[in-house]
């Protein structure tokens, strides 16, 4: 195929407006309408990309959505785009684009040695040959190999935006039907969005109908919720992503023309006939300069038409029905028509050169560059299966097309099956007036169309390629018969069928019809893989963005003194609630500024924010039986102004959270949980207290009336003292775990003693209002004692020197008390939640995963969280790292994991492995720092 630009014509082109683009480091240039891959024809580029298997190479094969060869890479460096069907990317001034695939380029591909080898690279090659000798000799090979393009590096530099919108009828697809059924619903007083991918209508939008053009569907759920991307390009906006909602939806998505299955129909110069039609009408383009048409409808002949009055040298049209009926109309304009015959191969090496084709009259080879194809329509029912509709195969179309709707859906013109542009725009009109009457959502209307053409004989099937993108050919549907798969989804996987960027669109009809006529089976039988959005490709940055309100879209849980901590040059992060994770100086790194902020509360003191731990009241005359009943200690048993830690267990005796609970009276108890499980436990008290023991107690979360700040280090005494909380002039007349309340400036506190750190620690409690008052109260105390503040980085580090837990990071979903150190499985006695579990034999077993210390022999670095512990052949995992840093205290990385059997343990050397790193470390008791806790009592 050698293409060109036509002299004159192209209706959707500006020839006074030349552009320069650069394609695979060419300079290259088209027209204001353009798109890439017409302007690529224009410039006669034949070879756009490779087979994924077998590296042949490959040309444009349609136009829009109907592509799956012409992908592209856009853009360079932070702009980097990768796989943009080419036929999708309207031309601009400058843009640079390349081609994913061939090395060293994609002219000359050194990978098409595959194509020699393709014997050996049959369907599933990859679950046969790599097992044996071991799968990590090719692992390095393949994953090179694997997928189409490059994954930028670099942060997207673009914006995206997310919008909602509502409607009475959400109309998607802007051809003859859905302009009718638009125009329809809108006489009929509805208000009525239309969505089309193109840059432009099929025709004049009728008044009061708003449209959203370069605007794709991407998805069809629930409660007829549809998202649908914006293609924006202007600015540093690049994608909107539209999420609507409609009483009714009207799809009119068309249908994609399929093409034929013959030996070679891979080659360059291989085109839908439509796609040909469109080039040279809309982009004055010709894809070849003499074509053949293959056909087995009637769509093809005005093809051909409009090709040979743009100049080109129509061959021949070969269709395989027998009596065609417009083959006279060819033959008057001297087109040779070969009825009931076939094409069986296409010839050349790089391009088309001929074609072989059989029939009545024998077979004989034509000479020709452009081989244009037409085996008949599928209607594009992605959504409306999407929506939960179900389709059937209609034998006289061929294909699959809507049956049953699941909501109020309703499909129209050929997206339901029809073929005349009047019959399309009447479906139009009948499917709103349906749905606007209240009526049920409706079957298709009768269907037109030829039957799907047969399988191609005698030729070599390993070159007959039914999914052009993933090299699927019909031979591997042959073998993957043979080994007995039946289900298409099991066929689809193993062979790669359909699993492409266009998501089989062009394939799927093609190879359910094979695979029924090679089982013998009816395709209905069969039916089709499952159509998932997204319909096409989006970026993931539209999928995630907010919508231009910003903040107000997800506003922010704000620490009660947020100003406060803004004032000291608090980083925040995200934790639920938006806490400082460090306060660094000009020019200090967050590793830098938590080890500095570790120190100071090891050696003077430090003050951190508590607020967004959970906070749960439970009073009552049985607040401490129920307490008992959830909880792995004994907390009727606290003495009233004392607290005590405790563990919360599921039925299974797995980890649910930890915490304090402190006796405020003997029937006032205040359970602590952790930031992260604090809305999780507070609806688990209540399931439990509502659904099992009714007992006689409320509980009231109090999480957001209470600010907490807490003052840690060895001189923490002093700067609450200072600050004016009264506090026993003895550390053992309020010794660690002990609650009182005071008041400061007339505003009642509680100040607890319990601690996080390892260090002594006061947690102080006021009235959320008053917390920036506190702040700036203990503060000002504290400056005369070195008081620094500190975040979550630093408190990690405190708390990993100690050994102590973070529930989620430290446990995972099989956790159980004794595993922490928590005495013996199920030693308790009374009845408590997860005893039974407990109590099992699987509790106590050899082999379970146990808290331990690590200690890495190259001491200045920490070990990766996740790494895992292995030994034995072939590596098999005995445990992981689940917290990890540098102690600055102890000058030297530390770790805590999860490891089998850890307890009995200690002192071993252990190999550790990471993302193909190894690392050596000790294990040793998971206390590095103050082992007896003697700081918490100074």
């Amino acid at each position: 195929m050698s293409g060109f630009r036509l002299p004159r014509g192209g209706d959707g082109i500006d020839r006074s407006q030349p552009l320069t683009f650069r394609y695979n480091g060419r300079t290259l240039q088209g027209f204001a309408g353009d798109t890439l891959a017409s302007a690529l024809l224009a410039n006669g580029v034949s070879i756009v990309g490779r087979g994924f298997k077998y590296h042949r190479p490959r040309g444009v094969i349609g136009t829009g959505f109907a592509e799956t060869n012409a992908l592209v890479q856009l853009g360079e460096g932070a702009a980097l785009t990768p796989n943009m069907p080419a036929t999708l990317v309207p031309l601009r001034e400058g843009l640079v684009a390349s081609s994913p695939t061939g090395w060293p380029s994609t002219r000359f591909d050194l990978g098409r040695l595959n194509d020699r080898l393709a014997a050996l690279l049959s369907a599933g090659f990859y679950y046969k040959t790599f097992i044996w000798p071991n799968w990590h000799w090719f692992e390095p090979f393949i994953r090179r190999a694997a997928g189409f393009g490059t994954a930028p590096a670099l942060p997207d530099p673009d914006r995206y935006e997310a919008r909602e919108r509502h409607a009475d009828v959400l109309v998607i697809g802007g051809g003859p039907a859905g302009l009718a059924a638009a125009e329809a619903a809108h006489a009929a007083g509805a208000k009525v969005l239309l969505v089309e991918a193109d840059t432009r209508l099929s025709g004049p939008l009728p008044p009061g109908v708003e449209a959203l053009t370069r605007t794709t569907a991407l998805g069809y759920y629930d409660a007829n919720f549809v998202t649908a991307v914006e293609e924006i390009d202007t600015g540093a906006l690049r994608q909107r992503l539209w999420k609507l909602r409609a009483a009714q939806v009207v799809i009119a998505t068309g249908a994609f023309e399929r093409p034929m299955l013959f030996a070679n129909n891979d080659l360059p110069g291989v085109m839908l006939a439509s796609a040909v039609q469109t080039y040279i009408a809309r982009y004055g383009v010709a894809p070849g300069k003499a074509v053949l048409f293959a056909t087995a409808e009637d769509a093809a002949y005005a093809a051909a038409f409009a090709a040979q009055e743009a100049g080109l040298a129509v061959r021949a049209i070969v269709d395989l029905r027998p009596a065609p009926p417009l083959a006279e109309q060819a033959r008057a304009r001297g087109i040779p028509v070969h009825a009931g015959s076939h094409v069986c191969a296409a010839r050349g090496w790089s391009r088309v050169r001929g074609a072989v084709i059989d029939g009545p009259d024998g077979a004989q080879r034509i000479g020709c560059d452009l081989i244009a194809v037409s085996g008949g329509w599928s209607p594009a029912v992605q959504l409306f299966s999407q929506s939960g509709g179900r389709t059937r195969h209609d034998p006289a179309l061929g294909g699959f097309v809507p049956d049953k709707a699941a909501q109020p859906t309703h499909v129209c013109g050929l997206a339901a099956g029809l073929r005349d542009l009047d019959e399309a725009v009447a479906s139009g009109r009948a499917r709103w007036l349906a749905a606007a009457r209240g009526d049920a959502p409706t079957a298709p209307l009768p269907l037109a169309g030829p039957p799907a053409p047969p399988l191609p004989p005698g030729d070599n099937p390993k070159r007959v390629f039914v999914d052009l993108q993933t090299d699927v050919t019909l031979a591997d549907l042959e073998q993957a018969t043979r080994e007995n798969y039946r289900s298409v989804e099991h066929v689809k996987r193993y062979t790669v069928w359909g699993m492409g960027v266009d998501q089989g669109r062009l394939s799927s009809t093609n190879g359910v019809a094979a695979l029924a006529q090679l089982r013998g089976d009816d395709p209905a039988a069969l039916g089709t893989t499952k159509y998932r959005p997204p319909f096409a490709p989006v970026a993931i940055a539209a999928l995630a963005a907010d919508r231009p309100n910003g903040a107000l879209f997800r506003p922010w849980q704000l620490l009660p003194a947020h100003d406060w901590h803004v004032a000291q040059g608090a980083v925040f992060e995200d934790f639920g609630h938006l806490r400082p994770s460090h306060y660094p100086p000009a020019g200090e790194s967050m590793g830098a500024a938590a080890r500095r902020e570790a120190l100071a509360v090891r050696g003077n003191v430090g003050i951190m924010d508590s607020s967004s731990f959970g906070k749960i009241e439970l009073k009552g005359p049985e607040a401490g039986r129920f307490l008992d009943l959830i909880s792995l200690g004994r907390p009727s048993t606290i003495p009233v102004g004392r607290a005590r830690y405790n563990l919360l267990c599921d039925e299974l005796g797995v980890l649910l959270d930890d915490g304090v609970i402190a006796r405020l009276a003997d029937d006032h108890f205040l359970l602590n949980a952790s930031s992260g499980h604090a809305a999780r436990v507070r609806g688990w008290i209540e399931d439990w207290h509502q659904c099992q023991w009714p007992l006689d107690l409320v509980t009231r979360d109090v999480t957001e009336e209470w600010a907490v700040l807490t003052v840690a280090g060895p001189k923490a005494r002093d700067v609450v003292r200072a600050a004016g909380c009264a506090l026993p002039p003895a550390s053992a007349d309020f010794p660690h775990l002990s609650v009182a309340e005071a008041t400061l400036d007339g505003h009642r506190v509680r100040i607890q003693r319990v601690s996080f750190t390892g260090e002594l620690s006061y947690e102080i409690a006021i009235a959320a209002p008053q917390a920036g008052m506190l702040a700036d109260r203990l503060w000002e105390a504290g400056q005369a004692f070195g008081m620094v503040p500190f975040g979550l980085e630093a408190l990690d580090i405190l708390r990993i020197e100690k050994g102590f837990i973070h529930v989620g990071t430290d446990t995972d979903g099989a956790t159980i008390p004794a595993d922490i150190g928590w005495g013996k499985p199920g030693q308790r006695e009374g009845d408590y939640l997860g005893k039974r579990s407990l109590l099992h034999p699987s509790a106590s077993k050899t082999g379970r995963r146990q808290l331990v210390g690590l200690e890495p022999l190259e001491r200045q670095e920490p070990l990766p969280v996740g790494a895992h512990v292995v030994g034995g052949s072939p590596h098999p995992s005995q445990g992981f790292v689940t917290s990890s840093c540098f102690s600055p205290t102890l000058d030297r990385a530390i770790a805590l994991g999860l490891l089998a059997d850890g307890r009995q343990r200690h002192g071993e050397m252990v190999d550790i492995w990471s993302e193909g790193r190894a690392f050596r470390a000790r294990v040793v008791a998971p206390r590095f720092l103050d082992p007896e806790g003697a700081r918490l009592h100074v």
